[in-house]
């Protein structure tokens, strides 16, 4: 199996042992954060090439001449081109990839039309290269476009926060003064009833005060009358 298909094959197959192991390598990472996100990109990128190697794959497939290999072997690389599609189909599944991941899949954008299919078809090793660093290209592009999203967000959220900590010590100073107000008007409160009680007393002694004038007067009347009369 020397010729450019089996050549190919062999570059695709181990293309895909790169993308399972990393996939199998992807349990041991974070969930979340930057390394995370740099290692499930490449995996997407990986599985875009092999995509792009199969489609590849079934152009050489397609033109081999006629009698050139027998039809046995153009059934055996058929099932070995299906089993390998398959396997690719399952992990661009497992990162939500309906197609074997190219730039749009990557970027979000609509999946490639059969005149991009054809195309790729009609290429060669060296151009499959060629097209393949272009969307590699394409690709780091849209990852710095996204990360630099990404940190815009980062920065508005960060503004967020500090607002939102600006805030939370206002009000906490509000609650501050707040309290020591209630603290200023109880004993304001407390020194008015003292005042309210002291008043009260007062007034009782001027009371019983006056009435031991009145009864004193009272007594003298009596004994001046007592006297002249």
């Amino acid at each position: 199996m020397a010729d450019p298909w089996a050549r190919e094959y062999g570059e695709a197959a181990r293309l895909a042992d790169d993308v399972g192991s990393m996939v199998a390598e992807r349990g041991a990472l974070p969930q979340s954060g930057p390394e995370a996100t740099r290692h499930a990109s490449a995996i997407r990128r990986k599985i875009t090439i092999l995509g792009t190697r199969l489609e590849s794959l079934e152009g050489l497939l397609a033109r081999v001449p006629p009698k050139s290999i027998t039809d046995k072997e153009l059934r055996k690389r058929q099932d070995m081109l299906s089993s390998l599609k398959s396997r690719a189909k399952q992990m661009a599944e497992s990162f939500n990839m309906s197609t074997f991941a190219n730039r749009e899949d990557l970027l979000g954008q609509t999946k490639k039309t059969a005149d991009d299919i054809s195309r790729v078809a009609g290429l060669d090793n060296q151009g499959i290269v060629g097209l393949q660093r272009q969307i590699i290209k394409e690709q780091d592009e849209g990852l710095e476009r996204l990360e630099e999203t990404v940190l815009s967000t980062k920065h508005i959220a960060l503004a967020v926060n500090e607002e939102l900590d600006l805030h939370t010590r206002l009000i906490e100073d509000l609650d501050d003064h707040v309290d020591g107000t209630n603290s200023r008007l109880q004993r304001v409160q407390k020194r008015l009833a003292v005042l309210n009680k002291r008043a009260k007393g007062g007034c009782s002694c001027m009371s019983l005060l006056l009435s031991v004038v009145a009864i004193v007067m009272l007594v003298v009347i009596v004994w001046l009358l007592m006297k002249y009369l």
